[in-house]
């Protein structure tokens, strides 16, 4: 082992343990991303062993790993990175999010997009059923939105409680893509609440 290699040892498991944990925002931790910046090429040697690759953004400010796809001819690892099966309203908030995102990177010249818990509420009840129950509609809302910042897509700002930043990561797993395919199931949902309707 050379003298390098025996100063950066310690610094390795620093970075890797709060990769394992979940994400890594560049804004919670500046120190931790400093060193994964320049860790990054012995991270992504030792997470591929595990079938593992690092995402790291550094034009967003975030990092995490996932699950490796494998090459043809491999056999298929056991999932270490586990799936949430996400329920429908929590599925529509985040696709609701990430339009959000994108409207306001094109419009805004803030990095940052905040939004009030009233103003995701009314994002979310323009497709939810109309119900004459109000508090039980805030008190589901409020769950939806709890759920998505345990996801780590919303982060509550420590001055403001009802205020809640939209995270940037949010963009790596919300794509066009999936916010095609999610958008064709929205049509199907909104043609059975109007079938429902009449």
């Amino acid at each position: 082992m050379t003298e390098l290699d025996e100063d950066e040892s310690p610094e390795l498991p620093r970075v890797l343990i709060p990769l394992f944990q979940g994400v890594v925002h560049q804004d919670a931790k500046p120190e931790l991303w400093q060193r994964l910046i320049d860790l990054q090429a012995r991270v992504r040697d030792y997470v591929s062993v595990l079938g593992l690759e690092l995402v790291l953004d550094e034009a967003e400010g975030y990092a995490y790993l996932r699950q490796r796809e494998p090459q043809e001819g491999e056999p298929e690892l056991p999932r270490l990175v586990r799936r949430s099966q996400l329920s429908f309203p929590v599925s529509l908030l985040l696709a609701l999010l990430r339009k959000r995102l994108a409207e306001h990177d094109a419009t805004a010249g803030e990095p940052r997009l905040v939004l009030t818990r009233e103003q995701i509420a009314d994002l979310l009840r323009v497709f939810l059923p109309q119900t004459s129950n109000e508090a039980r509609m805030v008190e589901r809302t409020d769950q939806h939105i709890k759920r998505v910042e345990e996801l780590g897509f919303l982060r509550r700002l420590p001055h403001e409680p009802d205020s809640f930043e939209v995270r940037r990561i949010l963009k790596a797993f919300v794509d066009a893509q999936w916010l095609g395919a999610f958008e064709q199931q929205l049509q199907a949902y909104r043609q059975h609440l109007n079938e429902e309707g009449r």
